[in-house]
């Protein structure tokens, strides 16, 4: 069978289990808009599903690109927007916000499009310089360590609390970090652990591993963010899964199982066997925080900035300097004093997109957006699949919840894509080799 013939073969498994996705989103969506309904921005109400699945299917219809797309760091960022996108289509026919949903909902379809085409497709003509030997991948590892170390032990000195996640909120918005130290946190956070991480894995060095995963864990009584507590059991999960299947499946099994086990709790609770406090604690966490909050955020944006002043981009703190902006506080807050959801750090489609050139120019900045990712796409080349996902997976992880430009400096996209760009190819089969021989 050739290479092609495979590929054909697989286009079949890979749609069913995107259906399957797509309707695990729709009825974790579902218990969502009933559970958190006091937020008083939707409301449950059965008559309005037949509209939010005719307007889930054009969003399912772009989703099957990725069916016909070979495996790659886009095909990652595709399928979280994929995910985003489709939440917000079936939220709209139950939000409680009262702007005009038909363009916001068309352009969102569009700007998922705009976005999947060259993140999943496009290939740069970069050719990655293997400018590393073995040995100074080694060096740069136990470099990653010991900077981490000392970001920790430099950490303690403004902020160290051991608090249960639930109870972070009553302290987090009191910490105060010199902007450095700040910025060093993101980066070791969103890639530099994640690669030094994926590196030990295709190493097969187990033990260093581990290391690396108890260096996230030291990070939380600092940080206080949930991303340095749940870091570990994320990549044990990424790590198990992209070991046993195929990558494409994989990545939507990263999804799919934890939105899925949502559901089956939310049933086990309603029926007794599971109790009501371990239900909400995860379903709070993955299906409402982690995968229906990117498209909360998006109906959010659209119902404030239909009655207010774009950002023209300027909560770029670089635009900022250079010209006048309406807001003066950071764009999370300026919405939070309007709506009852917290801070809502929001992804691209929402703040370089909606924000900042609103709805009908929003699929340009999507596009934007995608050809500045592709990037990574050529950048990762060559680099073992497993690898790939478990490198960028924290980068992929905050991707929907904040703008382009924090992901790229602040949590260190761009810092990763600088390590695949030198990373030579030969070195894991290197390193595999002997730690066999």
């Amino acid at each position: 069978m050739t290479i092609s013939d495979q590929f054909n073969t697989s286009q079949a498994p890979l749609l069913a289990l995107l259906a399957i996705h797509t309707v695990a989103c729709c009825v974790s969506l579902a218990v969502v808009l009933q559970l958190y309904g006091y937020l008083h921005l939707f409301s449950w109400n059965v008559s309005h599903i037949g509209h939010a699945v005719l307007l889930a299917l054009p969003v399912v219809a772009v989703g099957c690109m990725m069916a016909f797309a070979r495996f790659s760091f886009g095909y990652l960022l595709s399928f979280y927007v994929y995910t985003a996108v489709l939440g917000y289509v079936c939220l709209t026919p139950f939000s409680k916000l009262e702007y005009d949903h038909s363009l916001p909902v068309f352009s969102a379809i569009i700007s998922a499009a705009a976005f999947l085409v060259p993140t999943l497709f496009l290939r740069w003509p970069i050719k990655p310089r293997h400018t590393i030997s073995v040995k100074t991948l080694r060096l740069l590892i136990a470099a990653i360590a010991a900077v981490t170390l000392a970001i920790v032990a430099t950490g303690v000195f403004y902020n160290f609390k051991l608090v249960g996640f639930t109870d972070i909120y009553q302290f987090r918005d009191e910490l105060r970090f010199p902007p450095l130290l700040q910025y060093a946190m993101g980066i070791a956070l969103g890639a530099l652990l994640p690669f030094a991480f994926a590196c030990c894995i295709e190493m097969r060095a187990r033990t260093a591993a581990v290391a690396i995963l108890l260096l996230f864990v030291a990070l939380y009584p600092v940080t206080l963010t949930k991303t340095a507590l749940f870091a570990p059991a994320w990549l044990g999960l990424l790590w198990f899964i992209s070991t046993r299947l195929e990558p494409r499946v994989a990545v939507i099994v990263s999804l799919l199982g934890p939105i899925a086990l949502g559901v089956v709790l939310a049933i086990l609770s309603e029926y007794g066997p599971v109790p009501r406090s371990i239900y909400l604690n995860y379903f709070g966490t993955i299906n409402f925080r982690m995968i229906a909050y990117p498209s909360i955020a998006l109906d959010v944006y659209n119902d404030f900035f239909s009655r207010h002043d774009l950002t023209h981009f300027c909560q770029i703190s670089v635009i900022k300097r250079l010209v006048t902006c309406p807001y003066s506080e950071q764009l999370s807050l300026v919405i939070a004093k309007s709506y009852p959801a917290g801070n809502l750090n929001a992804s691209f489609l929402a703040t370089e997109g909606v924000a900042s050139v609103g709805s009908i120019l929003a699929p340009a900045s999507a596009l934007l957006a995608g050809l500045i990712l592709s990037i990574g796409n050529h950048l990762s080349e060559g680099l073992p699949p497993r690898f790939i996902i478990l490198s960028s997976a924290m980068v992929t992880q905050i991707f929907l919840n904040v703008p382009l430009s924090v992901l790229m400096i602040t949590n260190g996209a761009a810092i990763l894509f600088l390590l695949w760009y030198v990373l030579p190819r030969h070195a894991f089969a290197d390193l595999q080799h002997r730690s066999t021989s």
